[in-house]
């Protein structure tokens, strides 16, 4: 066992663990770490605890102080120089001609490097870039190219739901999502609808999916025929949420539908499984065959992102 603190260096940013090094720190003081590229300006996000070994990537950086007034005037200023570097390499960029979005620019603590953080489509040439700029700072330069997930957390903004950005304001870590997600959630295939202003798609259908998963399993799909106290009948429609399913009776006059609950239907002792190839998806095919051609290419290319 370990002891450590979590700490982190941008809002939404991972967690990494420090040793404490016999400090007494609580949670939301800012700190002092020793990092691979030098010392850092850091914020308690968890307090110290024990961890197993396998959790943490060793050797583990120590905690070097509390970070103190002058730490905190010196993290100040640059963010200022950081501002004002980011208008200079704009400015360059547009000289050099280059195809690149210039993001966010990124001081270290000690002043040690300056790195600016880019958007492109492909492979940039920047050397002629990194020698103006390494002319007017008079410091290592690093030029990093993130993905467009990246870009949205840096910039943040509002999502579809209308409130800020998941992964700018608490979501430390990007989780994979597939169209798979999309299907089982019941949800339009539409890559307009269910991408975030990322392009990608949206990470919200990574927080319920254990949920649309466990109650899958348990519930017949459409299509498939169930028993009844009224007797056999077609599963019409499914509801996850409410954990119910609308069947079609064969009524005397004409078919009638009924909404029942999990525990209030079963299957036929021959009846098919639910992964079945004839019911599996049944669904969302239907739904994926009222796409125009440009959205099933659009929705392909999302699943592969």
């Amino acid at each position: 066992m370990v002891n450590v603190v979590g700490v982190r260096f941008k809002k939404a940013g991972k967690i990494y663990y420090f040793d404490p090094h016999n400090l007494k720190l609580e949670k939301d003081d800012n700190v002092i770490v020793e990092t691979a590229r030098g010392l850092e300006y850091g914020l308690v996000v968890l307090n110290d605890k024990n961890v197993e070994d396998h959790e943490i990537v060793s050797p583990i950086k120590p905690v070097i102080r509390k970070a103190t007034p002058k730490d905190d005037l010196i993290f100040e200023k640059n963010k200022e120089k950081a501002a004002e570097a980011l208008e200079i390499c704009k400015q360059k960029v547009e000289e050099h001609k280059l195809d690149m979005k210039l993001i966010d620019v990124e001081y270290t603590f000690d002043n040690n490097k300056v790195i600016f953080y880019f958007t492109a489509d492909g492979r940039v040439d920047f050397r002629d870039l990194v020698k103006d700029l390494a002319a007017i700072f008079k410091i290592r330069i690093e030029l990093r190219q993130i993905g467009v997930r990246d870009e949205a957390k840096m910039l943040g903004g509002l999502g579809p739901c209308g409130i800020g950005l998941c992964c700018s304001k608490w979501l430390g870590d990007f989780q994979p999502v597939s169209i798979k997600m999309a299907k089982e959630q019941n949800l339009s295939l539409n890559p307009t609808k269910i991408s975030g202003i990322c392009g990608r798609l949206l990470c919200c259908l990574k927080y319920e999916q254990d949920f649309y998963e466990e109650i899958n399993n348990k519930l017949p799909s459409q299509g498939q025929s169930v028993i009844t106290k009224e007797g056999k009948g077609i599963v019409f429609k499914v509801n996850v949420l409410r954990e119910t399913v609308t069947v079609k009776l064969e009524g005397e006059d004409e078919p009638v539908l009924k909404e029942y609950h999990l525990e209030e239907i079963k299957l036929p002792q021959n009846g098919c499984k639910k992964n079945c190839g004839k019911h599996k998806n049944k669904s969302s095919a239907s739904e994926t065959e009222s796409l125009t051609d440009e959205e099933k290419r659009e929705l392909r290319q999302l699943d592969e992102k």
